[in-house]
């Protein structure tokens, strides 16, 4: 007996299969082939690209930040004058021995320093810096210069005058009165505001200093942003890891930020210190 010749549908049923099949097949050829051509036409010795940040254009940040070629032009303004002391340099594990460590180590060109109150820990760096024959070291200091609630209980004679604390200008006549002027720069914005600039403006660092709040909140906050201006290779430290708040401020995020970026975390006296590579 003959078998039944195929009907129309069930004809027309094969070759759709047939089709669906032929489909995954031409695109893995299609895919074999592309990876084929692009191996054949690669470099015999693939090279990985290297991320190079911009230096910093100093001129160019002067401008727009001050308009003036520095802030130290015609300072001290006439009606601060008799309010500035000649010096007054106060700060805390500001001549600790890991700033000469740092310095000898990474030879940094940029020094960005978060939280610089009167300059203390600045003005050290500077003379380091001068010493070991870091001729072109820049160091910019990043601070609101507003101090903190109740802090003129410690520190009178520094405000407010009108509304107004004299934070700035005081540091700023302490960077004057060791000749630090070439050298050291204040950046006067709030810690967030002023690095997320220094980051739109290509501004990297070599040597990254964090010591502004002291709590988790703003220690993290800090951290994250200043990392991301940290040039490869560079190091990013701070003060405070030991404090009465143990682990709710400094160590805390510290502790957290090394945790997320699989980094290790140094300890030199009360400094924490973080290499990024």
């Amino acid at each position: 007996m003959n078998p039944k010749p195929p009907t129309m549908k069930e004809d027309r049923q094969k070759k759709l299969t047939a089709f669906k099949l032929l489909k995954p097949i031409a695109y893995l050829l299609l895919l074999l082939l592309s990876f084929t051509l692009g191996y054949l036409s690669s470099p015999s010795s693939p090279t990985t690209p290297s991320f190079s940040p911009p230096t910093p254009q100093l001129p160019q940040l002067l401008d727009r930040l001050f308009n003036s070629p520095s802030p130290f032009v015609n300072f001290p303004p006439p009606y601060a004058t008799p309010l500035l002391r000649r010096s007054r340099v106060k700060g805390w594990g500001s001549n600790g021995p890991v700033f000469q460590n740092l310095i000898q180590k990474v030879q940094p060109k940029t020094i960005i320093e978060i939280g610089t109150f009167l300059g203390a820990s600045a003005i050290h760096m500077a003379g380091l810096t001068s010493q070991l024959g870091l001729k072109d070291t820049q160091i910019l200091c990043l601070d609101d210069f507003r101090g903190w609630p109740g802090f003129r209980a410690q520190f009178g004679g520094l405000g407010p005058r009108s509304g107004d604390v004299l934070l700035l200008y005081q540091f700023m006549q302490n960077v004057v009165s060791v000749n630090a002027t070439e050298t050291v720069l204040p950046i006067p914005f709030s810690t967030g505001s002023g690095l997320d600039w220094l980051c739109k403006m290509g501004v990297y660092g070599d040597l990254i200093e964090v010591d502004a709040g002291h709590d988790f909140n703003s220690a993290w906050s800090d951290i994250i942003r200043a990392y991301r201006i940290l040039r490869p290779g560079g190091v990013i430290f701070g003060h405070d890891y030991f404090t009465a708040a143990d682990d709710h401020g400094v160590r805390r995020a510290v502790t957290l930020f090394a945790r997320v970026y699989g980094l290790k975390i140094k300890v030199d006296g009360q400094h924490w210190v973080i290499e990024s590579s």
